[in-house]
């Protein structure tokens, strides 16, 4: 055990993330309707704003989840009767502690001690991988699981889940936990390479556990990503800022304003910063100039909902055997669980 008390593997060039922004911004913004991808909005600021966002009475999605996580990780890991829980886009790991606290608990067949799996006093394997593009965020959400779980075997794995699914840790009887609705960032065609490279890389005793948000009235919908306080106005707007930090460019954001838009046909949620008034942006790193006319928009963000009967044949034309099904009373979240054979 290394003495920080957790594994670390960096998979990710020193200038991945510089590199990654400038092909994603060079792409979106020159793009006949301009879009940004939605993981520029986690900066410094941007993930502290969305911490404050998770605590808003109009967001639901953060505190459903947990709720359903409280009331049935206990089943879920039951039924999973996974060894290794492995976080795809871990973040802070906050939620997963409630599956991390079933998972030791849950009495767990007979288990030989192996050199790289410490095991509990009831005999039971338990370790736990983060997976994250954050080096910040993998240092911080492990020191605080490995001081919370002195026993459990913890390892940090700094890699792009939408491009190093092979770099997933081997072991028998894994579950892979893919939370907060994060799927929902992908559109249907990403999605379903997404589950179909995912389904490839897992064993016939693996587990995939997905977070999913439901669809609900846009009366729900829009003021969970348009609050009263002006919170996640301010997140989107940063990532103006991060443009302008990052690739030296001169977005003024007064000159832009927060739209979220009810996607009925495609049942996702958009986000998007519409420019007030006609103006060229230019952005030095890129050389590059980007004309917006009054009234242009760029996308940030889509956050798709799922409904059960759709969702189902998307996993299971990925290759996936529904395994269990969780939500809460008002059945607005979803956590699914879906096995390989």
């Amino acid at each position: 055990m290394p003495a920080l008390g957790y594994t670390y593997d960096d998979h990710l060039p020193a200038d991945f993330s510089a590199q990654s922004l400038r092909n994603d911004v060079l792409t979106g913004l020159t793009a006949p309707r301009k879009w940004l991808p939605p993981k520029w909005f986690y900066d410094k600021v941007g993930s502290e704003l969305f911490e404050d966002i998770t605590a808003l009475q109009e967001y639901y999605p953060t505190r459903t989840e947990r709720t359903i996580l409280a009331d049935s990780a206990t089943g879920i890991v039951r039924a999973g009767q996974s060894r290794t829980l492995i976080e795809l886009g871990s973040g802070s790991s906050e939620k997963t502690r409630l599956l991390l606290d079933a998972m030791i608990a849950q009495p767990a067949e007979p288990a030989e001690p192996h050199a790289d799996h410490p095991v509990d006093p009831r005999g039971k394997v338990a370790s736990y991988v983060a997976l994250d593009v954050s080096e910040d965020a993998l240092r911080s959400a492990c020191a605080g699981l490995v001081s919370s779980y002195p026993r459990l075997r913890v390892g940090a794995l700094r890699a792009d889940f939408t491009h190093h699914l092979e770099l997933l840790p081997k072991g028998e009887r894994r579950m892979v936990a893919f939370l907060g609705s994060t799927i929902g960032n992908f559109e249907p065609a990403e999605r379903a390479a997404f589950l179909r490279a995912l389904r490839g890389e897992l064993g016939d005793h693996d587990q995939f556990l997905l977070g999913a948000d439901l669809v609900k009235s846009p009366d729900v919908l829009i003021p969970a990503y348009d609050d009263t306080g002006g919170v996640t106005a301010a997140f989107n707007l940063n990532v103006l800022d991060v443009l302008n930090h990052s690739l030296r460019a001169d977005f003024d954001r007064s000159t832009f304003e927060h739209v979220v838009v009810w996607d009925a046909e495609n049942e996702w949620i958009e986000m998007r910063l519409r420019a007030t008034q006609d103006m060229v942006v230019h952005l030095s790193d890129l050389a590059l100039d980007v004309h917006f006319d009054r009234g242009e928009e760029v996308r940030t963000e889509i956050s798709a909902k799922f409904r059960r009967d759709r969702l189902i044949p998307e996993l299971e034309t990925a290759g996936f055997v529904a395994r269990g099904w969780w939500t809460d009373p008002r059945e607005w979240f979803s956590l699914s669980l879906w096995g390989t054979a």
